[in-house]
């Protein structure tokens, strides 16, 4: 969690210092459009091919390899001549896109055989708020970084904090790996996903299990929704994201990084605080918040995000962002919390999936909302944009709850019937987002 705080610390103020050094290159705004672009695609194919990939190979190296090529990317923008500065911003943007992806899905995928099944809520909660505080120090330190030591510097200090993350990745202990328990999972018939593993070549293994993965999420309905509410959530993300510099520059002209800098320290507060509640429910009642919870956490974020562009007093706009950041850190862990219950062969798979439906959602967000800023207000824009999110999330908390009737009707037939010792269905555990037979 360190290593990933330093390394989310130094993506946070390579993020404005790439796209400011991108405009100072170029000296067109839609090279930074393009630049951005380019990382989301980048994003969204390693998505696709993450679950194969890390079926195949070792989590703890691709988390190594992913930390190092990001950090060799920053080196190149330090070294590279002048002469081809644009080709090499390009490359290390889909670099960083990709690199960042796979690490992600690996590092996610894999908190279960690092803390233990019983224990991931707490993880994710750590792991949520170590990177709000990163988020809000790097955005920070941005402008003084760049303002006093240059580009050059803001490079060579983000290299730096992927290089401590490979660091405390190669010093992980990890017992496990979860491509060992893919194999596992392969040969285990019937309880987790019902494909006969034989001993045969890698390459076959990594196909069934691949084909294996996509029908048994495939046949999980709420499952695919709840990854397809995280798609149009990260596009109602995209909106907020990119409207907020409008909005703050029509708010105070003279100093438009106020409000954006003032909003994003206290969502930042909001996350954290909402994590420590987090860790003490899952520590008292030994229970994940669940699908249940990513559903109205999703829907309260959405509607805070729509207020917070409402034009209302500065003190009920730090409440909005209070809420905001709040719901956003309730909805981030309730997710990834979910999708680690799955079997560690469909893990990986499913948050490949999850990291490619984001990527596009937030990539063709940007694009949709950039142009519609010029037509519409911040309010209108964003308001269309979460609006939507909160449509498929009202669907999603539906299904969920249909979903846990049917599975208390279920138990109590079965209690009727003299089964009851066979205990409660388990879709009542995961409020029915599981994997059939899973």
């Amino acid at each position: 969690m360190a290593g990933y705080a330093i390394s989310s610390y130094g993506t946070f103020l390579n993020l404005v210092a790439l796209n400011l050094y991108v405009y100072a290159v170029t000296n067109r705004a839609l090279a930074v459009g393009a630049f951005m672009t380019v990382r989301f695609a980048a994003g969204f194919l390693t998505g696709l091919v993450a679950g194969p990939l890390l079926a195949r190979c070792s989590v703890k190296g691709a988390m190594l390899w992913a930390n190092l090529v990001q950090a060799a990317a920053m080196l190149l923008l330090v070294v590279v001549p002048d002469a081809h500065h644009t080709a090499s911003l390009f490359t290390v943007s889909a670099v960083v896109g990709a690199a960042g992806t796979l690490f992600m899905v690996a590092f996610r995928s894999s908190i279960p055989h690092m803390v233990g099944e019983g224990r991931t809520t707490w993880a994710n909660s750590l792991m949520v708020s170590w990177r709000s505080m990163a988020m809000v120090a790097g955005f920070a330190s941005s402008g003084v970084v760049v303002s006093l030591l240059g580009y050059t510097a803001a490079f060579l200090a983000d290299m730096g904090t992927f290089l401590v993350c490979a660091l405390t990745v190669a010093l992980l202990p990890m017992a496990r790996d979860a491509a060992d328990d893919a194999a596992d999972d392969t040969g285990d018939t019937g309880e987790k996903g019902g494909v006969e593993g034989d001993g045969g070549a890698k390459g076959a293994e990594g196909k069934i299990r691949s084909s294996a993965a996509l029908a048994a999420l495939g046949a999980a309905p709420a499952l695919l929704l709840m990854v397809a509410l995280r798609g149009v959530d990260a596009l109602g993300s995209s909106s907020h994201n990119a409207a907020l510099p409008v909005y703050s520059t029509r708010l105070d002209a003279d100093s438009p990084a106020v409000f954006v800098s003032v909003f994003w320290c206290v969502w930042a507060i909001g996350n954290v605080l909402a994590q420590q509640v987090l860790r003490r429910y899952a520590k008292r009642t030994e229970r994940a918040v669940g699908s249940l919870g990513f559903g109205l956490g999703t829907i309260v974020m959405s509607a805070t995000f729509i207020l917070a562009f409402a034009g209302f007093p500065w003190t009920a706009t730090i409440v909005i962002a209070l809420l905001a950041g709040a719901a956003d850190g309730l909805t981030e862990v309730s997710y990834t919390s979910h999708l680690q219950t799955l079997p560690s062969g469909l893990r990986t798979h499913a948050f490949g999936l999850s990291a490619t439906v984001e990527n596009l959602g937030f990539g063709v967000g940007m694009i949709v909302v950039a142009t519609a800023l010029d037509a519409f207000t911040p309010l209108s824009v964003v308001a269309v944009a979460h609006g939507a999110a909160i449509l498929v999330a009202l669907v999603f908390v539906a299904q969920v709850l249909w979903q846990r009737n049917a599975s208390r009707k279920a138990t109590a037939d079965s209690d009727e019937g003299g089964s009851g010792d066979a205990g409660p269905a388990r879709g009542s555990h995961r409020d029915g987002a599981e994997v059939s037979g899973g």
